[in-house]
Formats: structure tokens, C-alpha cells, sequence
């Protein structure tokens, strides 16, 4: 009985240094993480989504994404002309001006 208590708790030691571990490399990766990461996402999100504002409440910009959203809504889809055209806008900057635009400079719209 002693043998399996004991196995039991070096597998829980071993089972929470390998979630602290991951949690610690998680925590680098999205600490770390540039603005190629966003500019990506939420560029493929504007092409796919953007009728939902889902790629504004990815940059942040929650007040906007709202406001896509409603407009969506009250114009039965014919504002979803918008975030397409933010998607390739999104796209097609270098990562350096995405990141000082929409994520450093938060410029809500264009």
C-alpha cells in the first residue's frame, strides 16, 4: 500500500512540474509574441469573419468590433464590405507598420 501512495505522489510531483513548465513556456511564447502573429490572424479573421468584428476584438478594439458588428446587422451584410477591405489592408503591410499602427498606436478603423 505504501509502494502505490508513494508512486502516486511522484506522479503528481511529476504531473505539476510538467504543468508549471508548459504554463512558463506559454507564458514566454505569447509574452514574446510579435505583431506578425496578430497581423496574420487577424487579417484572415477580416477576410473569413469580419462581418462578425471578430478581428477587432482580436487587436482589442472591443468598442469597434461592436460597432462592426451592429452595422452588420442593421445594413443586412452590406458593411461587411469593411473589414474585407481592413483584411487586405492587414495583409499587405510590412509587420513593422501593422504593429506600430494597430497594436502600439491603436488606430481603431483603416
Amino acid at each position: 500500500m505504501d509502494d502505490l501512495k508513494k508512486e502516486a505522489n511522484e506522479f503528481a510531483a511529476e504531473a505539476k512540474d510538467a504543468a508549471n513548465e508548459f504554463a512558463k513556456n506559454a507564458k514566454e511564447t505569447f509574452d514574446n509574441s510579435n505583431g506578425e502573429n496578430k497581423k496574420i490572424l487577424a487579417g484572415v479573421l477580416a477576410l473569413l469573419l469580419g462581418t462578425l468584428g471578430v478581428h477587432k476584438f482580436i487587436l482589442g478594439y472591443n468598442k469597434e468590433g461592436i460597432i462592426q458588428l451592429i452595422a452588420t446587422f442593421v445594413t443586412c451584410g452590406i458593411a461587411g464590405i469593411i473589414p474585407f477591405i481592413e483584411g487586405i489592408i492587414y495583409l499587405t503591410k510590412t509587420d513593422e507598420e501593422f504593429y506600430n499602427t494597430y497594436q502600439v498606436g491603436k488606430k481603431g478603423w483603416f
